[in-house]
């Protein structure tokens, strides 16, 4: 491939879950031409889930006429600690024995084409800043409230992952001393007040002790508190939804704030489902609560606190183009 025909070549931007593979084929613009999804299957090992995610990149070149030649490169998200400059993933909880795993290198073999491995949430905050709000900011910051709570950051253009790949833990920010108990051990965490997780602990253990919540009629037991579930309730008034939405926004606008103070981004960007299904009841708090604890009061309306566009399809995008900013140069 001339070095002409490779500016102009799409890129394949993977994005790598607990449950699912999305594949999908990407122009140098950043629009996606194809798509494919797998089931991740990870109880197989991991040897199998990489052979399915080249087989679904097989699939998804084969729907568009094309073979892997033909593409200048393979961007890939993960979750979990990685090591992107060698492509190894160090670990990833959520996937069944991933300790040490090259990636990377194991994706160029079955592939032939080179390789990009980046963390799933540093990978979707890529997309947001390349095709999203962030577009044309220079330092970006994200927070994505989930089961857990990633972020990511932005410096010139690149990435910052920090000395050992672990930048951006913005989740493990303490915000209430002796508060619960994270997933990490610790005490107080943001993922433990102001995640997917911590909500939904909040909700159902007022319930069981006696809070009346409409929730107790429109799911079950032990169904998922979806946020479609979450933004009805609210807006049929229900008290103990909208109580505790507000306390998990008054603790994201903290962790904006304290990420604001540290790094001080052009913008903050938050994204991920529970944000963007409860906007109207998250979005308000965390702005003002964020802007009243910005240690630089005169600048405070200048750094922009934004919800993330790209929904789903921030991953494969973001994977995409962050393969085209290694390997396209």
């Amino acid at each position: 491939m001339s070095k002409k025909d490779k500016n102009k070549a799409p890129y394949i931007g993977v994005d790598l879950g607990g449950t699912k593979i999305l594949v999908a084929l990407v122009s140098h613009k950043g629009k996606i031409l194809e798509r494919e999804k797998q089931p991740t299957m990870d109880e197989e090992g991991p040897d199998a889930v990489i052979a399915r995610i080249a087989e679904t990149v097989q699939q998804t070149l084969r729907k568009a006429g094309l073979d892997a030649k033909d593409v200048a490169g393979i961007g890939i998200g993960t979750p979990g600690v990685v090591d992107s400059r060698r492509g190894i993933v160090h670990i990833a909880p959520n996937l069944s024995g991933w300790h040490e795993i090259p990636l990377g290198r194991e994706l160029e073999k079955r592939l032939e084409r080179p390789v990009v491995v980046g963390n799933d949430v540093n990978v979707a905050t890529y997309g947001e800043y390349t095709l999203g709000p962030g577009t044309g900011c220079k330092a970006v910051a994200s927070i994505f409230p989930g089961t857990g709570i990633g972020g990511a950051l932005i410096f010139d253009g690149k990435l910052w992952e920090g000395a050992h790949g672990a930048a951006g833990e913005i989740g493990h920010v303490i915000l209430e001393a002796n508060g619960p108990i994270c997933g990490c051990g610790r005490q107080g965490c943001a993922e433990a007040v102001a995640s997917r997780t911590a909500l939904e602990r909040d909700l159902r253990t007022a319930i069981r002790f006696g809070r009346q919540s409409l929730l107790s009629k429109m799911i079950a037991e032990t169904e998922p508190i979806r946020s479609g579930i979450l933004a009805q309730a609210a807006r049929e008034g229900d008290t103990l939804v909208l109580e505790v939405l507000a306390r998990t926004a008054h603790y994201l606008g903290l962790l904006t704030a304290s990420l604001v103070n540290l790094v001080d981004p052009e913008m903050v960007i938050l994204g991920g489902g529970l944000i963007v299904g409860c906007e109207e009841w998250l979005m308000p708090t965390i702005r003002g609560v964020a802007r009243e604890h910005f240690i630089d009061q005169a600048d405070a309306d200048a750094i922009r606190i934004e919800i993330a566009t790209l929904g789903d399809d921030a991953g494969v995008l973001g994977a995409a183009m962050l393969a085209k900013s290694v390997i396209g140069g």
